[in-house]
């Protein structure tokens, strides 16, 4: 009986009529007007808006006057994937180079018939570039370097209270970054010097992002800014000093996004790898970290020096290059986790940098500037007493070539330091900077350096930065050294310096 009751409440099926028959079945009825609503076609919103207008809706207000509402277009774009956003993009690059051509030859008057060749020509030139910013082939800058004119020097387009430390320039050369001793970091304006400073957030933010805070005696002390780097793509900035974190800021913004914890001491350098959002950092307790500022993820960590670690580069490889106090320069890879050991002789390095793949630069304490190759554990060549203020006399950590032994003060040896050495991206363009009152410009050839041209500029030049297109040159000037006070020039200027260059 319990089973019939059941039976006779769940007896909903039989509504469609007799039992075999399928004239009032559900299953072939039309669908409810409920459905209909969930699942209405291009038909249907044609109908409703009808419908609507029909019933006096024409979009007014209140008082019933109408109203033109603005109706957005549907992006055509919306659709298509990654793979043709990048051809349709190319296309359109490919169209404006072609016109551009054909105009600059209808201006000399040439044929119309030539489009073939300026396809060619356009594809030569094309492929010259994609090799030139990969880094296959050199762009030749140096011998297109001219003398300066005596109007031409060094002027400071952005003044700070104490020694600029870092120096970075946007891949389009049109902005600039500058971190300094006071815990300053600034964004200016490379043609009109227009200047924008990040401001610091407060302990909560801090403590939102992640960072860990500690209470030093002097809390402005902690905000002491000591490297600086920028992304290729110009959106983030990249920060560190002594808290011992690496800071993210959205450059758009100048907010701050991140702070990664990790380093048990001062983070000393940091580098962004082009064409990606992944930032580099070394620091005082002998480690290279790897973080992802767009993921705001750690990466990799990598060990090797048994010093500080001084100065870092990195190109579009996961290469890095680091010089430490212990006297070596790591050329890391970073996914294998293994690196290859170059010993500087009789001298410690302070500096580095990329000329390509392959090519590195180093400065010396000595002044002692250095190419390295990958093939060979030893510099290719030495070019000594780059930066010496004795010119009577090539040392090497004081001592005299023929054995005897020279007493240097602090200043005179300070300021031999190569604090910081550049070169510019993919060319054989190269500058390195100390405190002995010049700026020197190179010619990196096969194996060899040639000295181009001395520019006058007082100070200790603790770092340098080269426009893309090699316009001019960035200088991070001070009366101090980077890293501590072993020296001062009191008629030096603390800011940040440029130098037109003036190519043929």
């Amino acid at each position: 009986m319990k089973y019939n009751n059941d039976k006779k409440k769940g007896g909903g099926f039989k509504r469609g009529g007799k039992k075999g028959s399928n004239d009032k079945d559900p299953f072939f009825e039309e669908e409810t007007k409920k459905r209909r609503k969930v699942s209405y076609d291009d038909d249907d919103i044609e109908s409703v808006d009808s419908d609507a207008e029909e019933d006096g809706f024409t979009g007014g207000d209140e008082d019933g006057k109408r109203v033109d509402v603005e109706v957005e277009d549907e992006d055509e774009f919306a659709d298509e994937t990654a793979g043709e956003k990048r051809k349709r993009l190319a296309e359109e690059m490919l169209n404006r180079m072609r016109e551009a051509k054909r105009r600059e030859r209808d201006a000399e008057g040439g044929d119309d018939d030539d489009d073939e060749d300026d396809d060619e020509s356009l594809k030569k030139s094309l492929m010259q570039k994609q090799q030139e910013d990969s880094g296959r082939i050199r762009r030749l800058i140096a011998s297109r370097v001219q003398e300066p004119l005596s109007t031409d020097g060094f002027s400071i387009l952005v003044k700070h209270r104490r020694s600029v430390v870092s120096v970075a320039l946007s891949d389009d050369d049109s902005r600039g970054f500058s971190a300094s001793k006071d815990g300053t970091i600034v964004h200016w304006d490379v043609s009109s010097g227009k200047t924008d400073k990040y401001i610091w957030p407060s302990d909560e933010i801090l403590k939102s992002h992640g960072m860990k805070l500690r209470e030093p005696r002097n809390k402005k002390h902690s905000r002491e800014s000591l490297a600086l780097a920028v992304s290729s793509d110009g959106r983030y900035l990249a920060t560190g000093g002594v808290d011992r974190h690496v800071h993210i800021w959205d450059v758009r913004t100048r907010e701050h996004v991140q702070a990664f914890p990790g380093h048990r001491n001062t983070v000393s350098c940091l580098c962004f790898r082009y064409g990606t959002a992944e930032v580099y950092s070394g620091s005082f307790d002998r480690n290279m970290k790897v973080w992802n500022a767009e993921d705001k993820a750690f990466v990799a960590d990598n060990f090797g020096h048994q010093g500080e670690v001084l100065a870092i580069d990195v190109l579009r490889k996961e290469r890095a290059l680091t010089v430490g106090r212990d006297r070596t320069m790591l050329y890391h890879k970073v996914p294998e986790n293994t690196r290859m050991v170059y010993r500087a002789p009789a001298s410690s390095l302070e500096s580095c940098c990329f000329i390509s793949d392959n090519e590195y630069l180093s400065g010396s304490d000595n002044g002692t500037v250095a190419l390295w190759g990958m093939l060979k554990k030893k510099p290719l060549f030495i070019l000594k007493n780059a930066h010496r203020d004795k010119t009577n006399e090539i040392t090497t950590n004081g001592s005299l070539e023929n054995g005897g032994r020279e007493s240097i003060d602090n200043d005179c040896s300070a300021s031999s330091w190569v604090n910081s050495v550049a070169s510019c991206r993919g060319s054989d363009l190269a500058a390195s900077g100390a405190g002995n009152g010049f700026v020197h410009l190179w010619a990196v050839e096969t194996g060899a350096i040639r000295p181009l041209h001395k520019l006058p500029l007082t100070g200790f030049v603790n770092s340098l930065a080269f426009a893309k297109s090699g316009k001019f040159l960035i200088a991070g000037v001070g009366q101090e050294t980077r890293f501590g006070r072993w020296g001062c020039v009191k008629s030096a200027q603390n800011g940040v310096a440029i130098h037109p260059l003036r190519l043929s």
